[in-house]
């Protein structure tokens, strides 16, 4: 038995689009992944998220949920066009705004904290059409939202999240077609949105600071997918690739905010140049921050919202020219990639490498100035049942890295969240792949939820607020 480091909160999360479902109820307002969802062949099972987990309607069931488990605080999303329908403030919608009105009632009113996050993905539709998070303007229309939610619920919110994994917005729907709105720009469209994200969440970071903290008495960071990149090799280049790959995934988003020098990292605004030039481009790619906006992003933290899955291996010696489009991130960064000889999971980007959250937390200690981190996701992706073995075995092995980076690496982690709650709508996996410590059933109306054998698992740590790494709840012997 260990002891969860003192005053050490634990969570579970959702977001708004993965779970709510009714896309067009009451006022609410086309957003990017509704459009997205209606194109042939982009969902991999053709599923969509018009009826998700119909939380929407049921979200009182999803507090019982969350209190059952007897965690400390519910991570969700909001949706920037059921709040906000023409994107823009001039319209609130009374009966958006009042749904999560009730959702943190419901939340206090059970001892749970509400942790809010303002964007996880979805955008107005009515906003990329202007040009989304390839358009600078963005930073204004963000600041003008997060300030209609601090109005709305900031004497109830006490933590909040600004954006979710900027990354996955820029390199999956800019730069790539993965994600919506697949604007396949890259090479370009990624590090647009990269800036124009940064710089949307220094600016809601400021207006909290400056005019709500003072009467609200809250927190407010971004969170960033945060998983280990590393040499395949010992090799020089290979180890250099690595740290290269950390760069670009992570230090890309992390740098401006956390570090003391701010802007882009070093090695991520060379190679970029050094490509764009080689391409024929007349200037880098890669935007510049102007030392006044060097200086106003820089700080705009109060902790470090820290998502991890899973590490990958990159190398140099392996890499051949074309292996990736050009110009494209990838080729920028030129390096193979590869799990090694890790068992993939169900979802690859979930198999469990577990020392590599451990290398990623004390990579966040040593480059962002030790910051609090709150790991606002951890979770493991199955196709389903509710003796989920292979999933408690991913968290007892994480949790133990993470308690060995805490203790023996003096990281300052203050929460732990797994992802996520629930079965939902997993992206452009559609509702195949299963997150959820809770299983949804997707052929009842209802949408029931049923507790696995790793809802047990969390319930016990959250009982106890002691690991046991040996603790494999068996659902024959656990009643809900």
């Amino acid at each position: 038995m260990r002891p969860l480091p003192k005053g050490m909160r634990l969570g579970v999360a959702s977001a708004a689009f993965q779970v709510e479902g009714a896309w067009d109820a009451a006022d609410k307002s086309p957003n990017i992944w509704d459009n997205f969802c209606r194109s042939i062949g982009v969902i991999k099972d053709n599923s969509n998220a018009k009826d998700a987990c119909k939380s929407y309607e049921y979200y009182k069931r999803d507090v019982s949920m969350v209190k059952f488990l007897g965690v400390d605080f519910y991570r969700f999303s909001i949706s920037w066009s059921r709040v906000l329908p023409t994107g823009f403030p001039n319209k609130i919608s009374k009966e958006g705004s009042q749904y999560y009105s009730n959702l943190i009632d419901e939340l206090i009113a059970n001892g749970i904290e509400p942790v809010v996050t303002m964007f996880h993905w979805d955008l107005p539709q009515r906003l990329q059409d202007l040009g989304g998070w390839a358009n600078p303007l963005i930073a204004d229309w963000f600041e003008d939202y997060a300030r209609v939610l601090f109005d709305l619920y900031g004497d109830r919110v006490k933590t909040w999240i600004t954006i979710n994994e900027p990354k996955q917005i820029g390199l999956f729907g800019y730069g790539g077609k993965r994600f919506a709105p697949a604007i396949n720009a890259h090479g370009i469209g990624e590090y647009l949105a990269a800036k124009n994200i940064i710089m949307a969440h220094a600016r809601a970071w400021r207006l909290y600071d400056r005019e709500y903290r003072a009467k609200q008495n809250g927190t407010c960071s971004i969170t960033i997918a945060t998983d280990y990149r590393q040499g395949m090799t010992d090799s020089p280049d290979d180890v250099r690739a690595g740290l290269d790959a950390m760069d670009f995934e992570v230090g890309l988003y992390s740098h401006p905010i956390f570090s003391e020098k701010g802007g882009f990292p070093e090695s991520v605004v060379r190679l970029v140049a050094e490509k764009s030039k080689q391409q024929g481009y007349p200037q880098s790619r890669l935007p510049e921050f102007t030392k006044e906006e060097i200086e106003f992003v820089k700080g705009t933290s109060d902790f470090y919202g820290f998502n991890h899955y899973s590490t990958k291996f990159y190398s140099r010696q392996s890499y051949k020219p074309g292996m990736f489009p050009v110009p494209s991130y990838d080729d920028d960064l030129g390096a193979a990639v590869s799990l090694m000889d890790y068992k993939p999971a169900a979802v690859p980007h979930c198999t469990a490498i577990p020392e590599g959250i451990r290398k990623s937390l004390k990579w966040v200690k040593d480059t962002c100035n030790d910051p609090p981190i709150m790991i606002t996701e951890n979770g493991f992706g199955t196709f389903g049942g509710l003796q989920d073995d292979d999933r408690v075995a991913y968290l007892n092995s994480y949790m133990t890295e993470i308690l060995d980076a805490v203790e023996e690496d003096k990281c300052n982690v203050v929460a732990y969240t797994v992802w996520s709650l629930m079965d939902n709508f997993e992206w452009d996996s559609g509702l195949r792949v299963k997150f959820g410590i809770f299983e949804t059933d997707y052929d009842d109306e209802k949408k029931t939820r049923i507790p696995r054998a790793s809802a047990f698992w969390y319930k016990h740590l959250a009982e106890t607020r002691s690991f046991n790494c040996d603790y494999k709840p068996t659902l024959e012997d656990l009643t809900f």
